[in-house]
């Protein structure tokens, strides 16, 4: 799947799938000493969502806000829509449940590319004009979206270095069914024990492992 310039709603993924591959890699990022310490650079989850930040150009939040609603909001420096003339409104036609005082404020300090929501099963945003090039959306999304490019940055991951264990992962994740224990297999040829358990921890976190059977 690849991502147009500017992006369109229907370039990304189900918000359900887009949020296993972030959180799957905002898991694999954790550490035991960044889990105690917070994060602010690479991708994270923490209490308002999914983020992602280079410390550069580009960063971006992706947060749920009750069953099937989502928003991804975020800004790449490739984007042209806060600099745009006539300007362009970035919340238009967005639904009520938006969390307008954030993207206010963030549209207000500059700090805003692009807003997209998703509701009923499909992803929007507010209407573009001809003349816009690009809104940020590629460079900021296009290797959770396009699933062999995530596979390929998963199985160069540092502590992977494996396409099987990252199709494992990666697999698992999207359908909401890592078992610990396969998890645990699969990070322990290069994870220490106490940052596979930091990862093991996110994982459960964001929703994604499995619940344990229970004892017989």
């Amino acid at each position: 799947m690849a991502i147009e310039r500017p992006g369109r709603p229907e370039d990304l993924p189900a918000a359900e799938l887009l949020w296993a591959r972030w959180a799957l890699l905002a898991a694999l990022e954790t550490t035991a000493a960044k889990e105690s310490a917070g994060r602010d650079s690479g991708h994270w989850l923490d209490e308002d969502g999914l983020r992602y930040d280079d410390c550069g150009c580009t960063w971006w939040t992706f947060a749920p806000f009750g069953p099937g609603r989502w928003v991804l909001y975020g800004e790449d420096e490739s984007s042209g829509v806060k600099w745009h003339e006539p300007a362009i409104d970035m919340l238009a036609g967005g639904p009520d449940w938006l969390p307008y005082e954030t993207l206010h404020e963030l549209r207000e300090s500059w700090q805003l590319g692009c807003v997209y929501w998703y509701e009923d099963g499909a992803w929007a945003r507010a209407p573009y004009p001809d003349t816009l090039g690009d809104d940020g959306l590629d460079c900021g999304m296009s290797e959770l979206v396009d699933r062999d490019r995530m596979l390929f940055v998963l199985a160069d991951f540092d502590h992977l270095r494996s396409r099987e264990a990252a199709a494992l992962l990666l697999d698992g994740a999207e359908r909401r069914a890592l078992s610990r224990d396969e998890t645990e297999t699969a990070l322990a040829p290069a994870y220490a024990p106490e940052d596979a358990a930091a990862v093991v921890r996110a994982l459960e976190r964001s929703g994604l492992l499995a619940a344990a059977a229970p004892a017989v």
